[in-house]
């Protein structure tokens, strides 16, 4: 791993660890953007690295997603690739299997983008934390292109490249299922009845003085739980992965030998590339996770059963 000016001569191994760790999963800070604007009205809205990263995830999905269903539907149909047909059988999935079984034939159709949009969207945001781009970029800048502190390419080193390890992005998703339930709830059964939806109906006025503030609490509890969730999962994987490769160095420096950080290298890199693998697997459960969860907390709006 590269670390973009973290660590500070006269410092051991051990006391670079975890300011490279939290470097390596975390947002850029202010004082790093990729670009500066200047404040408007007291906020900075300068571009920082989950940000970028957001843009960059939304255009990978427009080009291997959007594009090719487009292009798709133009021809009619006769235009079909293999991957044109793993999208179909993931879309089909989603649609009857997460959908259709908690919103109903009625509404299937009109939840079924957003669920897909969250799933592809997701899953890439996940996944493009797996490729080691920046530290490919940051290799090539250390000891090739030697380009100056404050240069695009330097800047554009600093933070992690998962952005939906970062609390604020996955808010902004759970933010968006929040407002999904109410609108469901509000088009299904108006917008008075879906608030009194809320608690069931018939029972002793006391009863309402306790179960009110508990039902307003768990609508706020879902999007807060798929918050934790999301970013809490990809971010304890990749800290997992860096902590067992930083071992070798930690352990090598506290022995002064190298033979010894060659050998816990031996069994560190293994388990390394075994939580890789099971990342690969989390970076897919996550988006079907919070994909699912929507969907479900959706239908509740939707079918009410009590």
């Amino acid at each position: 791993m590269v670390a973009s000016g973290t660590a500070k001569n006269g410092q051991s191994v051990l006391e670079q660890v975890g300011p490279n760790i939290i470097h390596h999963v975390s947002n850029s800070d202010i004082s790093h953007p990729i670009v500066h604007i200047p404040k408007l009205f007291g906020i900075d809205f300068s571009i920082t690295k989950h940000v970028f990263m957001l843009w960059l995830v939304s255009i990978i999905v427009a080009t291997v997603i959007i594009i090719p269903i487009q292009k798709y539907v133009k021809s009619n149909g006769k235009n079909k690739t293999r991957w044109m047909i793993m999208i179909e059988y993931i879309t089909e999935f989603i649609r009857n299997a997460i959908s259709a079984p908690n919103v109903g034939a009625k509404w299937v159709m009109t939840w079924t983008p957003l669920f897909l949009t969250f799933f592809f969207f997701i899953l890439f945001a996940n996944g493009i934390g797996l490729v080691p781009i920046f530290d490919t970029i940051g290799l090539i800048d250390r000891f090739i292109l030697k380009t100056q502190s404050d240069s695009f390419i330097n800047n554009l080193l600093h933070g992690g490249v998962t952005a939906t390890g970062n609390f604020n992005v996955t808010a902004g998703l759970a933010a968006v299922t929040f407002f999904s339930i109410i609108i469901a709830g509000t088009k299904q059964h108006g917008f008075i009845k879906h608030w009194k939806n809320l608690v069931p109906h018939g029972l002793a006025w006391p009863i309402y003085i306790i179960l009110i503030p508990i039902e307003i609490m768990g609508l706020i509890v879902k999007p807060f739980a798929l918050t934790m969730r999301l970013a809490a999962n990809m971010t304890g994987g990749h800290i997992a992965l860096l902590a067992l490769l930083s071992l070798m160095a930690i352990i090598g420096e506290m022995f002064n030998s190298a033979a010894i950080g060659i050998g816990v290298a031996a069994v560190s890199v293994p388990m390394s590339v075994a939580i890789f693998g099971l990342e690969i697997i989390v970076v897919l459960v996550q988006a079907y996770v919070f994909t699912l969860l929507t969907a479900v907390f959706v239908g509740m709006a939707i079918n009410v059963h009590h």
